[in-house]
């Protein structure tokens, strides 16, 4: 986190503002606030505070939900976009270069040990009857 705190700070957004943010650029439906709290493991008013700070910034708007009165649907601006974009650039750019005296090969087995880790907590997650959960992340 220290490697990165610094492009992090340059957003001008807290760290929950960054993570929302992203949940919400990154989702391939607009999620709501409950969705991205479960998600996240967060409280609600939590996501809440940092949504309302976000669409203040004009950085994510509400949608109406067609499936719920209440639980708004949060969608990314074009403003909200490109900063997630330029800033997910800035972070490639710098793990690309922090990367670059690590050996490939061990990378790759590193991050398909993670990947199989994973995997194996979700499969004993939805064996356990908690695939909801695990569902909505990754829709959020």
């Amino acid at each position: 986190m220290a490697a990165f705190s610094d492009l992090r700070a340059a957003s001008g957004l807290t760290d929950v503002e960054n993570v929302v943010l992203t949940a919400v650029t990154g989702a391939t439906r607009p999620p709501t606030v409950p969705q991205i709290g479960r998600s996240l493991g967060h409280p609600r008013q939590v996501i809440q505070r940092a949504a309302d700070a976000l669409v203040a910034r004009g950085l994510i708007a509400w949608r109406d939900n067609p499936d719920h009165k209440r639980a708004r649907l949060l969608a990314p601006t074009a403003t909200g976009t490109q900063m997630r974009e330029r800033d997910d650039r800035a972070g490639l750019e710098r793990a690309d270069r922090l990367a670059a005296s690590i050996d490939p090969a061990l990378l790759a087995a590193t991050v398909a040990g993670l990947r199989t880790i994973r995997e194996a907590i979700e499969t004993n997650l939805r064996a356990s009857g908690e695939a909801a959960d695990i569902d909505e992340q990754e829709d959020a």
